[in-house]
């Protein structure tokens, strides 16, 4: 009897490990989900991280605080709806002094069977206090980078109901996992701010090449608002004043201030810096808000400027300021280009056209002097330019924008002179 007994303990012994080999990995997969599908949202995956502690370690509650500035900052809180919102809002920030800061600095699991037989200066700690009130059973264990303290896990049991070293082990080797995939996190979101700080100082750039046409787009509206405000004081002038004239001439100033209003409003969102945000842009509307803005630079280059916009295209989600200065840079490169041409037509042309199943495509076509073939495979590396006095980053940045989107840029020459930019965006 007792060989069977121990004979069944042997035999389930590798299937437990499997199991639990099981759950370790379907624990780390899920915070690998989470950081896959949120690269610019940390919640998820502080959510998942948590989630997945609390679960392979069958705790009732959890915490995951963060080190920075030498304080622990709660970032995520797992259990019943009164610990939750006691822990959100009594211990949202925790002293690097406090119980759960000591114990990270040991930078190895602390594990406590039951809170309520503490000893020593533990015993009055507040966090501690208001602990073992709800639970009893405690698990802390440090995440480490390069053994620098970067947050700490804490998780409890509301009986006292001790972890077993399996599970501690378990915890060890998922929170050295967990510490890894925040590192990448971390890296992939400071790579993310610095592409964000790069681009806005390219719109501001490439905004600063447009000045004088921008001032003319803001004193079109301007002088004829003040023209139309004159008629209306003549035609108050008239005995008896001819009201009718005065109702028309007032109702075109309020429509040249809209157009002025919306001119500002389109460099402002071009100008201000703000966090990448995805939603259903109508594409022609956004290219022709761009053409708007740079038409008094083509005149004052004398290049034509023309549109053939598809009616029918599919929803495209996107950053829509983002899109704007990819076309932005194209429609200036284009200008730019034509500046140099002695003879022939200068003609820019902007096109947009649905391509099943893919989603939309966009064209920026000009007359310039072209592309020499040598320049095209390196035309979108950071740092290389044709120009004498550029920097070598535009292109680099509208192609890092268009494939973040999902969609694909490049160029062609064009015969007998030219060149060719398209890219595409993927449909919603």
């Amino acid at each position: 009897m007792n060989e069977n007994i121990h004979g069944e303990t042997t035999a389930s012994e590798p299937q437990d490990r499997v199991t639990e080999l099981i759950e370790q990995q379907t624990a780390i997969s899920e915070v690998l989900r989470a950081i896959a599908s949120s690269p610019h949202d940390l919640q998820p995956i502080f959510d998942a991280i948590l989630d997945s502690a609390t679960r392979l370690c069958r705790a009732d509650m959890g915490s995951l605080r963060l080190f920075e500035e030498s304080r622990l900052r709660l970032v995520a809180v797992r259990g019943d709806p009164f610990v939750v919102n006691q822990v959100r809002s009594s211990f949202p920030v925790l002293d690097k002094e406090s119980f759960p800061g000591r114990l990270a600095t040991n930078r190895s699991p602390t594990h406590i069977p039951d809170l309520t037989a503490l000893e020593g200066d533990h015993r009055d700690d507040l966090w501690v206090t208001a602990a073992k009130a709800r639970y009893r059973t405690a698990l802390f264990l440090p995440l480490l980078k390069d053994n620098a303290i970067v947050g700490v896990i804490s998780i409890g049991r509301k009986q006292v109901q001790p972890f077993t070293d399996k599970q501690i082990s378990l915890f060890r080797d998922f929170a050295a996992q967990a510490s890894i995939g925040l590192e990448i996190t971390r890296r992939e979101r400071q790579y993310r701010e610095m592409q964000s700080e790069l681009a806005h100082a390219n719109r501001v750039a490439t905004m600063g090449q447009l000045t004088a046409s921008i001032a003319h787009e803001i004193k079109q509206p301007v002088t004829a608002a003040r023209t139309y405000a004159a008629a209306a004081l003549r035609f108050l002038d008239k005995r008896p004043p001819d009201l009718a004239e005065v109702r028309e001439a007032l109702t075109c100033i309020v429509d040249e201030t809209a157009r002025t209003r919306d001119v500002v409003d389109r460099i402002g969102s071009l100008i201000k810096k703000a966090s990448p945000r995805k939603e259903v842009v109508d594409l022609n509307a956004a290219i022709l808000e761009v053409t708007a803005l740079t038409r008094s630079e083509a005149v004052k280059t004398g290049v034509t400027m023309g549109t053939q916009l598809a009616g029918e295209l599919p929803r495209i989600r996107c950053d829509r300021v983002q899109l704007q200065q990819v076309l932005l840079n194209l429609i200036v490169n284009a200008i730019q280009s034509m500046g140099g041409v002695a003879d022939g037509d200068r003609k820019l042309h902007i096109s947009t056209v649905n391509i099943e199943p893919e989603g939309v495509c966009v064209a920026v076509r000009d007359t310039g002097h072209g592309l020499r073939p040598e320049s095209l495979p390196r035309l979108f590396e950071p740092f290389y330019t044709t120009k004498p006095d550029g920097m070598g980053m535009g292109l680099s940045i509208c192609r890092s924008i268009i494939e973040a989107h999902g969609g694909r840029l490049w160029a062609i020459g064009c015969e007998p002179r030219g060149a060719l930019f398209q890219f595409t965006i993927p449909a919603d």
